[in-house]
């Protein structure tokens, strides 16, 4: 058993572009420990002497919300239930190297279909209310397994989304011409519409960068892709009125934050009815809908350069700040360990980041570069969709840090994505073709 065992990680760790690929897993395992011990100190922060004195605190913070130390927080055990995922995860990431990834092209669209299925049920749950679907903030993202277990669709539909178009890509070369993208955004499309009604804004945004990733890769022309963005931004405002008033909201504090844009709409109601309807919302706004950046770009400043130190700082101590175990981590990391802590989590993305480019570039076979290039890219975009979020550059999404943000399906996910990237870097595909993605111009 254990011989066998060895054999396999020994067969999954070397080979081809072996440093590459430990580098590349041991920045994620070292994100996940620093989500680790961010969701640990939500739960369990450390006790000052400014904790002791509960009033002494809230009156030295100037908050005008009820902020109670969380000395039983719901928080304080999550971190267990991490680890349980990690568990899971790292599983996961070692049964994905036991077959090759080209196996995975052939089912990919059975696997995509599969996970389309599920994302139906979660919207069907709308009329026919299932026990099996819970719903959480009035969005149905979950099925519920048994008692303790619960599975997000939307996680796994964007790895076997990325597998699928791979898959549809990998030999085409009709995709040159604007009647060819008809078939890859159709692809794309689908998935988007089911998820859109969740409703989970952060994964639909999510796609169309992959999309455009890969078929770039492929060998798209740039002037098509171009045009496609364009006829999506004169789109884009007819879209604003298909929105949730918290949806939109969530766009209109990114720009109230700006002083000069508040002005502006302070004294226009006709911009102000258009962007927050009600006036009044421009007198509270700070207090409702835009709480959460308010009060995560202060968890930010307030780090400085090294922050207060692990399990330490008032937005650790108090509930000032809600979903800073998920999706708001990346602010923790910020206020316990400022600038340096910030630091390190955007360098060990870079190393998975690059480490993955290096893979898709060396890789001949036409499926496995641009499998590896979206998973890049889904990565990427949601490091780079996460972090604006938390420095109020961009609307919140709910779009999870990844190997960081607490959740099951998040951090499985991720290292299955993981997984696939090692998998493809440690097989050389053989050949007699030429090289892939070198077409002539039409």
């Amino acid at each position: 058993m254990i011989t066998a065992m060895i054999n396999i990680l020994s067969k999954i760790f070397t080979g081809r572009l072996a440093i590459i690929r430990l580098l590349m897993l041991t920045s994620a395992i070292l994100l996940f420990l620093m989500g680790l011990a961010m969701i640990y100190a939500a739960g369990n922060p450390a006790r000052s002497e400014q904790q002791a004195d509960p009033n002494q605190a809230q009156q030295a913070v100037q908050d005008t919300y009820e902020n109670k130390p969380d000395a039983q927080s719901p928080l304080a055990f999550v971190w267990k239930r991490q680890i349980i995922y990690a568990i899971a995860g790292i599983l996961a990431f070692l049964c994905v190297n036991l077959i090759d990834y080209r196996r995975l092209g052939a089912v990919s669209y059975w696997l995509y279909a599969g996970v389309l299925i599920l994302l139906t049920v979660l919207v069907l749950d709308i009329k026919f209310n299932f026990p099996f679907v819970p719903v959480v903030k009035g969005a149905r993202r979950w099925i519920r397994i048994g008692s303790f277990v619960q599975i997000q669709p939307s996680e796994f539909c964007k790895i076997a989304y990325i597998l699928a178009l791979a898959w549809y890509l990998r030999f085409r070369s009709n995709y040159r011409t604007i009647r060819g993208l008809i078939g890859p955004f159709a692809l794309t499309v689908l998935a988007m519409i089911l998820i859109l009604l969740e409703p989970d804004l952060g994964t639909v945004l999510l796609m169309m960068p992959i999309l455009f990733s890969m078929l770039f890769v492929a060998g798209a022309r740039v002037r098509h892709l171009l045009l496609v963005m364009a006829l999506a931004v004169l789109v884009s405002p007819l879209l604003w009125h298909f929105m949730e008033d918290y949806q939109r909201m969530r766009i209109s504090c990114v720009l109230l934050q700006n002083e000069k844009i508040f002005n502006i709409v302070k004294k226009n109601p006709r911009i102000a009815k258009v962007l927050v309807g009600d006036p009044d919302k421009l007198r509270t706004w700070k207090r409702n809908e835009g709480y959460q950046l308010i009060h995560s770009k202060q968890a930010i400043a307030s780090g400085g350069l090294t922050g207060y130190g692990f399990a330490k700082g008032p937005y650790n101590q108090y509930n000032y700040l809600p979903e800073r175990h998920n999706d708001f981590v990346f602010a923790m990391v910020a206020h316990q360990w400022g600038l340096v802590g910030c630091g390190l989590v955007l360098v060990l993305y870079v190393v998975i980041f690059a480490g993955g480019l290096e893979i898709a570039y060396v890789n001949t076979d036409p499926f496995g570069r641009l499998a590896a290039v979206g998973i890049v890219a889904m990565f990427a975009v949601e490091v780079i969709v996460n972090i604006s979020m938390t420095l109020g550059l961009t609307p919140i999404t709910g779009l999870t840090l990844p190997f960081v943000s607490y959740g099951g399906s998040s951090l499985l996910g991720s290292f299955i994505a993981l997984g696939l990237l090692n998998n493809i870097g440690r097989i050389r595909p053989f050949s007699v073709a030429g090289k892939p993605f070198e077409y002539a111009e039409q």
